[in-house]
């Protein structure tokens, strides 16, 4: 092996009689080098996208959410509570309620979803880190009820932090006979707004957060809740707490934890970056004919060399080798030094964000980048799978001619 190998970087590096035959090694190396920067890349970038959007979610969504199999509440059991609050990795939970509501701010009107969520809300999710305006405070020390809308809602409307005008709240009566008075088939509350939050647009546009007291009597809902939210402990294992929940509540409820709770978008994720990633390996498989090129040019221009080998002993397996390293050799250089041109580009938008977003709605104003040791392990690989392939398919066929005649 150590022979073949030598005399395969002596081949590669040495100058050819025809000078087409080191152009094409030099595209050949350039190819895969290009090929494997990208690959590097894209697939950091997504790990950048997914860190972000999974920040995003993390601020909204707790670690498990319990819901009703059927209906839109459900009461929530005193003696089941007790049950999920012993469970191991468990740190707290918060009951909530959501109910579609009409908004009145001064002159303008607005249909939002209103969150009536307990103390522990904030506990449970980072809500109260993503305030733009104000703080995340459900009731005064008085008890006064406050509401906390989303940026979107709030720029609808015109809301400012002034506990001066108040948020009309209108939400359809749950009992009571049918009556022509409009006014009279809604609740209505008013509330005096004392933060603004800022997560996401879908978000910020939707919610608006509210004491779930003051929901329960807009909602005519006494007992019943639209779901209870769970935060983990920092050792907790999720696996066993999500079983040991699905335990406590059965099957006439859904457990389901972050991933979950956004498990479309997740795999919407995953496969578009599977489909990046098979994309990127086609246009290396293509890139990969130069090497093919390479080697079928360099196999007859070395006829002559061959049949010098096999005279002094060589067999077809040395031969053979030899020119397999070569094309191997030709995708090793290429990779590292793919390898290397993504890492630093990569560290560079780390660093510098030179690569701006044009979103105003998202919290970072350049691409995020996230750079995985997986990456650097499974691109490689990939690429010097191809690499062989590429460089044995030439050398079985063609030196058939050199290898099965007479010397």
């Amino acid at each position: 092996m150590k022979l073949s190998l030598y005399i395969a970087k002596r081949y590669l590096f040495a100058k050819k009689s025809r000078n087409a035959i080191n152009i094409i090694s030099v595209v050949s190396v350039a190819g895969v080098a290009v090929g494997t920067m990208a690959l590097i890349i894209i697939l950091s970038v997504f790990n950048g996208l997914e860190t972000m959007v999974s920040a995003i979610f993390n601020t909204f969504d707790p670690d498990i959410k319990i819901t009703a199999v059927e209906g839109k509440t459900f009461i929530a059991d005193t003696s089941r509570l007790k049950l999920l609050a012993n469970v191991e990795g468990l740190s707290c939970y918060s009951l909530t309620i959501e109910e579609n509501a009409l908004l009145k701010y001064g002159d303008r009107q607005f249909i939002a979803t209103i969150k009536g969520v307990d103390d522990n809300y904030a506990m449970v999710t980072n809500i109260d880190s993503s305030m733009w305006e104000g703080d995340f405070i459900l009731r005064s020390d008085k008890g006064r009820p406050f509401a906390i809308p989303g940026i979107g809602v709030a720029q609808y409307l015109g809301i400012r932090i002034n506990f001066i005008t108040p948020l009309n709240i209108f939400v359809p009566r749950r009992t009571g006979s049918t009556n022509i008075n409009a006014e009279n088939a809604f609740n209505k509350k008013f509330i005096f707004p004392s933060g603004i939050f800022e997560v996401e647009k879908e978000y910020d546009s939707k919610y608006v957060y509210i004491p779930i007291e003051f929901a329960r009597e807009l909602t005519e809902i006494e007992d019943g809740v639209s779901s209870i939210e769970i935060k983990f402990t920092e050792q907790a294992d999720p696996r066993i707490v999500q079983k040991n929940v699905i335990k406590i509540y059965g099957d006439r409820f859904i457990v389901q934890n972050r991933y979950e709770q956004q498990e479309i978008f997740y795999k919407v994720m995953r496969s578009e970056r599977l489909a990046i990633f098979f994309i990127l390996t086609l246009i290396l498989i293509i890139a990969s004919f130069n090497i093919i090129g390479s080697l079928t040019m360099l196999i007859i221009e070395k006829e002559r060399d061959i049949e010098i080998l096999k005279s002094l002993g060589a067999d077809n397996n040395l031969i053979r080798k030899i020119f397999i390293f070569e094309g191997w050799l030709i995708s090793i250089i290429g990779a590292f030094t793919g390898i290397l041109l993504g890492f630093v580009i990569c560290w560079l938008q780390q660093t510098y964000g030179l690569v701006k977003l044009q979103s105003e709605s998202l919290i970072m104003d350049s691409y995020p980048v996230v750079m995985k040791i997986k990456d650097f392990i499974i691109v490689p690989g990939t690429v010097l799978l191809i690499g062989y392939w590429a460089a044995w398919y030439p050398v079985r066929f063609l030196t058939k001619k050199f290898l099965y005649k007479d010397v």
